[in-house]
């Protein structure tokens, strides 16, 4: 009974550890891979710091609008008794009270009436920076979708890989079996027999590669959507039906002028610059605002004076922009420089991009037909030489190289159609039309 028990405290053990070692699988469309990488990104998360602190510099030069309110008190006590001179008419000083202690208080408002622009060409720049910021992240989000797409196109890929060569080994290792009988009646040479169980041999290793290469491609996918690095995703079979009819080059610019989230950031960016300048600019202008206080001291046995209202207009200007130059505007000046010439850049690099990425999207899709033609006469040339060999007009040598183009063809279609999917996702990222559903 003992031993009954230990042996079923190890297999609960051993099903214990395979349970927790075993990958859980999710199923995902590339959509859905795209949501649950965005909502995972730590690049995002980047820029949605970035977009508070732009918020919180709005908030700052908006706060310059507001009155100022400056309170402030203050008690001293004196140890040694001070000498207290008065110069009133008819009051003498001789012997006055003794003061130990002083007690004395003051309120400052201010409100700015005029300052230049200064105020509002800051709220101004700040709130285009804040533009600036979201347009940024969602360019970096139409970035992030194509690199999405661009891992669930390596795992499809990889997966198809697996499906097509376990097939052709099923199909080998039968073929193998065959060949063996055959020795064995004496229909084959041994010589022969060992051909093919290299081919066997090659598909094997053909198949350990793809493999290999899908659990890169999974573990890659797992990290950028925040998955555990154990669970296992099955792509969607009708990933590469997707896309449309490619239009003229001219619509894709056009689209991509009116479309590109960083070219509308940049926009934004050289508004600010502008409003920098203005700003700088009226740095060489006085600021005038009305001022209030009030003013309260207590000197025990001396002196209390309350109720000191005071109101009035100030006026502030300095006097050094006479004479110094104003290196603000300057800079400011060499920013606006600076984003004009980024522009000019960005406009010719986008260009540049759509008809790369125009002409490769025509090529991929060029690519399927020329692969569907190649695996079409692949297999048809392995069913003659099957033909021509079981009549013994075909050599082994001339069957298993046909057999071997018949796989390399038909992983070629179905890599070739992932690609021209993905090539068209590459084409919609440089328009900035890539869809985030």
């Amino acid at each position: 009974m003992k031993r009954i028990n230990n042996s079923v405290i190890a297999l609960s053990l051993l099903v214990g550890i395979a349970n927790a070692n075993a990958q859980e699988k999710k199923q995902l469309s590339l959509d859905e891979a795209v949501q649950l990488g965005i909502q995972n990104s730590k690049s995002l998360k980047i820029d949605a710091a970035k977009i508070e602190e732009a918020t919180a510099d709005l908030l700052e030069a908006k706060n310059k609008q507001l009155p100022e309110l400056k309170v402030s008190g203050s008690y001293m006590y004196l140890p040694i008794k001070p000498t207290i001179d008065l110069k009133i008419p008819g009051v003498s000083s001789a012997g006055g009270p003794e003061v130990h202690q002083v007690l004395y208080g003051s309120a400052n408002l201010s409100v700015p009436i005029y300052s230049g622009g200064r105020i509002k060409y800051g709220i101004e720049s700040a709130k285009y920076l804040v533009e600036a910021s979201k347009l940024n992240t969602e360019n970096d989000k139409i970035a992030i979708a194509y690199n999405i797409a661009q891992a669930y196109n390596n795992l499809f890929k990889a997966n198809q890989s697996i499906k097509v060569l376990e097939e052709n080994l099923t199909a080998s290792e039968k073929r193998d079996e065959t060949f063996l009988k055959m020795e064995n009646n004496g229909l084959i040479a041994r010589n022969d027999r060992l051909k093919a169980n290299l081919q066997t041999s090659n598909i094997e290793l053909q198949l350990l590669d793809a493999k290999n290469n899908y659990s890169i491609a999974n573990i890659n996918m797992d990290l950028l959507l925040g998955l555990p690095e154990k669970t296992e995703i099955e792509v969607d079979q009708n990933y590469i039906e997707e896309g449309d009819e490619v239009k003229l080059v001219d619509y894709y610019v056009n689209e991509a002028r009116e479309n590109r989230k960083d070219l509308k950031a940049l926009a934004q960016q050289r508004k600010a610059a502008e409003m920098g300048s203005k700003a700088a600019k009226a740095e060489n202008l006085p600021s005038i605002a009305f001022t209030g206080g009030y003013i309260a001291a207590d000197i025990p046995k001396f002196l209390t004076i309350y109720n000191a209202v005071n109101v009035g207009v100030g006026v502030s200007y300095n006097l050094s922009n006479l004479w110094k130059e104003n290196s603000s505007l300057k800079q400011s000046k060499a920013r606006e420089q600076q984003l004009a010439a980024t522009n000019e850049l960005l406009n010719d690099n986008i260009k540049l991009d759509v008809n790369r990425e125009y002409q490769n999207t025509n090529y991929s899709k060029q690519r399927i037909a020329v692969f569907e033609k190649s695996a079409e006469q692949a297999n048809e040339n392995y069913r003659i030489t099957k033909n021509k060999f079981d009549n013994g007009l075909a050599t082994m040598t001339e069957l298993l190289d046909a057999d071997a183009a018949q796989i390399s063809a038909n992983v070629g279609v179905i890599n070739a159609k992932a690609d021209a999917a993905l090539a068209y996702r590459k084409l919609l990222q440089t328009t900035g039309t890539l869809t985030i559903k």
